[in-house]
């Protein structure tokens, strides 16, 4: 049983190591997209394990600078569509970039709205076709010794999503004193 943990943190180590590899081109026009965006406004979208991480992404982001907020792909087409406006820019999350929902969601507010596509498959899904900027989390295998549960994936979009919240506050020239604005509660806020 210790080795299956053992070889659980290494593949996810090696996952993540594999990301300063490649090219931050990507991140980069997301970055230039999200910034140039007319309302300034970014959603975040996925369904299942993808979905439980876009969450975590919008709300760093939205602790960073960047108004954002998620919406669950299933709800969007039920109506939460409707939190979309033109000018948005829609991070959307699904790590074969087929998810029905997902994809669903983004040809629902497209021309109005701009799409970062984060996906396991490179440029070659449906959802990266359908996208302005395709980001590349592709892993190796995942985590678990079937290599089927969401586990290297979910960390490897969690780190990139990470990179693009750093990579706007950066450019956004975002404070210490901006950060504490955000966090007036907490140890956090305090430092």
């Amino acid at each position: 049983m210790s080795d299956a943990a053992a070889d659980a943190i290494r593949i996810a180590a090696d996952a993540v190591h594999a990301l300063v590899g490649r090219s931050t081109a990507p991140i980069q026009r997301a970055v230039e997209l999200i910034l140039s965006s007319p309302s300034g406004r970014v959603i975040v979208t996925g369904l299942g394990k993808s979905g439980l991480i876009g969450a975590k992404i919008a709300a760093t982001l939205s602790s960073t600078g960047t108004p954002a907020s998620f919406v669950h792909a299933a709800d969007a087409l039920h109506g939460d569509s409707g939190a979309v406006r033109d000018g948005d820019v829609v991070i959307a999350i699904s790590n074969s970039g087929e998810t029905a929902e997902v994809c669903a969601f983004v040809e629902l507010v497209q021309p109005g709205a701009h799409v970062i596509a984060i996906s396991g498959c490179g440029g070659s899904s449906t959802l990266a076709k359908l996208a302005d900027v395709s980001i590349d989390a592709g892993v190796e295998r995942e985590c678990d010794p079937n290599g089927l549960a969401p586990t290297a994936s979910t960390t490897v979009t969690l780190v990139l999503g990470d990179a693009l919240a750093c990579a706007l506050l950066a450019a956004r020239g975002f404070t210490p004193e901006d950060f504490k604005k955000r966090h007036p509660g907490g140890a956090l806020g305090q430092r």
